[in-house]
């Protein structure tokens, strides 16, 4: 038998289908809520580790600068030093006031230079150290965060090693029944899916109402769902409706209504009803 192109399909095929399809993907997301935030946890603290290490990065980074600067003052004290001491030898062969005050003019501000070099490389050091304090700190939340990271993805992994094999044979049977249903159609479904709170993109009538929002329906349309003439969707909720027949769900019957019994009223006795019966 030659198997049937998707838009060869009757309303009844596609409705069939469709429900098939949504009890399978149920079916995989009730898998997929056992794992619970376990994901979301997982993901949260992979993107803190991610975080945690850029900032080391830039503390190094920032370290590195400040050493860095060190060097170069303490490169600018040899040469002040250097420039003190040949000043102060020139001292010596001087001819005149003018001569030597120049010279110690220079020698005071080599000297001001020096301190002013030394300043620089405490306030440096001060914050090399400051830095690496911060480094260690978050260094130490790194390790935390991996040891809690390891124990989140073990856990992870247990819960789906479990659940993988049959994951993926629930995977494979809503491929194939993908494969039946007209892309268009398929998409709708899929979208309101998707918007769906519960994940129900097709659902039964259920005691005149959307099985999907509860609402609801007028009995002409419910005659409408039973024919299977054409796709029908909640007109509250956009959620696709399907006979409960069809979809092969057995709806309760409504319960018949006992007959009220009549209240009997006893007519309170008068007093010229005594006297009657007196009479």
């Amino acid at each position: 038998m030659a198997k049937k192109e998707p838009t060869e399909l009757s309303v009844e095929e596609k409705l069939k289908a469709l429900y098939q399809l949504q009890t399978i993907l149920s079916t995989i997301d009730e898998k997929r809520a056992l794992r619970g935030e376990l994901p979301l946890e997982v993901s949260d603290l992979e993107d803190e580790i991610a975080g945690l290490n850029t900032r080391v990065d830039k503390i190094n980074a920032e370290i590195a600068e400040f050493q860095q600067a060190v060097t170069q003052k303490k490169g600018e004290i040899n040469e002040a030093q250097a420039s003190i001491d040949r000043y102060k030898a020139q001292l010596d062969q001087v001819k005149n006031n003018r001569e030597y005050d120049m010279l110690s003019k220079e020698i005071e501000f080599q000297t001001l230079e020096v301190e002013v070099c030394n300043k620089k490389i405490r306030e440096a050091l001060d914050k090399v150290e400051e830095k690496k304090q911060e480094l260690a700190k978050s260094q130490e939340n790194i390790e935390e965060r991996q040891d809690d990271l390891k124990h989140k993805k073990e856990e992870l992994d247990s819960i789906m090693q479990e659940t993988r094999e049959e994951e993926e044979k629930l995977k494979a049977k809503a491929q194939e029944l993908e494969e039946k249903i007209e892309p268009r159609l398929l998409a709708s479904f899929k979208r309101i899916r998707k918007n769906a709170r519960n994940g129900l993109g097709i659902v039964y009538v259920q005691r005149d109402a959307c099985g999907g929002c509860f609402n609801k329906i007028p009995p002409q349309r419910q005659l409408d769902i039973k024919m299977h003439k054409k796709i029908i969707v909640c007109e509250y909720c956009g959620r696709i409706l399907i006979d409960p027949e069809l979809a092969g769900v057995k709806t309760e019957a409504p319960a018949e209504e006992k007959p009220k019994r009549r209240r009997v009223v006893r007519k309170a006795k008068t007093a010229s009803d005594d006297e009657g019966m007196d009479a």
